[in-house]
């Protein structure tokens, strides 16, 4: 069967797709890692765009981004960044947006270990793992919390620091911490709640983690990031944010 032939038999829909198909390099705060990989598999089959997806901190991306890093949008884990970003030339202040809220957990790997009440982090634990607050709103978040239940000072010869909460979690899953601060989408898995104890941490005791995306000013396809923005807020987007255990505004 000649070429021109095979071309007939695909249709003109896809083949459209295809041409106009471009790429969006995300930058994506690591507590969303799992809900943004869902999204980009459907973004990408719904559109033809593809996703290259990077995950790490927020201050990270921030330095990154403004040492001249090659990224199209940021799904940073804050709102302040997003809008310094915005301030500084570096991002479209008319495309931020608050794509999910967060929820802080204490979780530890070991069952009945954490208590309901988060009363455990008054005993006498080894350690306790937290994202490094300078660079992790999930860990500016812990810090928060524990000031205000007085126990920030009693507990600094027991942090262990993660460069991200993902790293954070790996420190209480392996074991080098008994616990850890870190965000509610990781304890998520299929629907369900991963092994472990966890105490859902009271919004009273720290600030909102209102999580903002932001298209950046080198974004070299500005009409594939774009659309991704607009995926972001799109109903099947919201259902994988929601399924995690994210808040929307």
């Amino acid at each position: 069967m000649k070429f021109k032939h095979l071309l007939a038999l695909i249709p003109l829909g896809l083949l459209a797709l295809q041409a106009d198909a471009g790429e969006v390099r995300a930058a994506v705060a690591a507590n969303f890692s799992v809900p943004v990989q869902k999204i980009a598999e459907q973004f990408q089959a719904d559109t033809g765009h593809t996703v290259k997806l990077s995950f790490g901190s927020t201050g990270k991306f921030y330095s990154q981004i403004k040492s001249g890093a090659p990224f199209d949008v940021l799904l940073a884990a804050d709102d302040t960044t997003p809008a310094k970003m915005a301030r500084e030339g570096l991002g479209e202040g008319a495309s931020q947006f608050t794509y999910a809220i967060g929820k802080l957990v204490l979780w530890s790997r070991k069952p009945g270990y954490v208590d309901a009440k988060g009363e455990v982090l008054k005993g006498a634990f080894a350690k306790l793992a937290i994202a490094n607050p300078k660079l992790a709103p999930y860990g500016l978040a812990a810090q928060e919390a524990m000031e205000k239940l007085g126990l920030w000072t009693s507990v600094q010869d027991r942090l262990v620091m993660g460069e991200s909460i993902s790293q954070t979690m790996q420190f209480a899953d392996t074991g080098n911490a008994d616990m850890a601060f870190i965000a509610l989408s990781q304890t998520v898995k299929d629907g369900k709640t991963i092994d472990g104890s966890q105490w859902l941490v009271p919004a009273a005791l720290y600030n909102p983690i209102r999580q903002d995306a932001i298209v950046l000013a080198g974004a070299q396809d500005k009409a594939a990031a774009e659309a991704f923005m607009k995926y972001m807020k799109s109903a099947k987007a919201v259902a994988v944010i929601k399924a995690f255990g994210y808040e929307l505004p």
